[in-house]
């Protein structure tokens, strides 16, 4: 088994949140040390605990994923396999399907899409961590995901050879198309969603999308009283 070895141990803890795209430290294991981790740590982690863990920089980070996301993320799937299994086109993954970008680089998509060519023998590989890197990696957007740490994963996605990344909000109600990792096209609930060149003829109107999220309203400000 692959260990991944992790690549050179950051100076500092700031230096590591850095990496990380200023994420809550919170999110980082201590158990292993930070810069010490391997994917075998990554496996007994996820297997043992509640929580879902990434593993970037030789670090374990906890994948942010409430309940509202963890819904959204599987009605997406039940979307996508409407249009990907009639067709037969390739397999959908769940959130806890961990995918090797690169050595020591182990992503964890909420929803991701892998063409059928890709799989050897046109099967879904046993190894408890995949080697095939997403046509179509989806992100479900949570409040603790900042916005550096989004754009550090489209560009390893992009690195690894995904085309195609969504990254859907759900209390913006908009998903935003990525085709290169800097530049989005922002679609709302009157638009609609296609494949593009991952999934072409797929026609998935973006309010079906949120059909099930409620709508959060943004929180008053109330007038300030006068000083007496």
């Amino acid at each position: 088994m692959s260990t991944g070895a992790p690549t050179a141990t950051r100076r500092t803890v700031a230096d590591l949140i850095a990496r990380l795209g200023g994420i809550d430290p919170a999110r980082i294991l201590l158990d292993p040390p930070p810069g010490t981790a391997t994917e075998d740590d990554l496996i007994r982690v996820n297997d043992r605990h509640d929580t879902l863990c990434e593993l970037v920089d030789g670090a374990l980070v906890e994948k942010v994923m409430g309940f509202p996301e963890a819904t959204l993320a599987l009605w997406i799937g039940r979307l996508l396999g409407h249009f990907v299994d009639p067709n037969d086109l390739g397999e959908l993954i769940g959130a806890d399907g961990p995918v090797r970008l690169m050595g020591g680089l182990v992503r964890m998509p909420d929803v991701s899409f892998t063409n059928r060519e890709k799989l050897p023998g046109g099967l879904v590989p046993m190894d408890p961590i995949s080697d095939l890197v997403p046509d179509l990696a989806v992100e479900v957007l949570s409040t603790s995901n900042t916005r550096a740490e989004m754009q550090i994963k489209r560009k390893e996605y992009f690195l690894a050879g995904t085309p195609l990344v969504w990254e859907v909000d759900p209390r913006r109600r908009v998903v935003v198309v990525y085709t290169e990792p800097e530049e989005g096209t922002t679609l709302t609930e009157d638009d609609t969603l296609d494949g593009g060149d991952v999934l072409p003829g797929l026609q998935l109107p973006v309010r079906r999308v949120f059909e099930r999220v409620p709508i959060v309203e943004a929180p008053r400000r109330g007038r300030k009283k006068p000083k007496a």
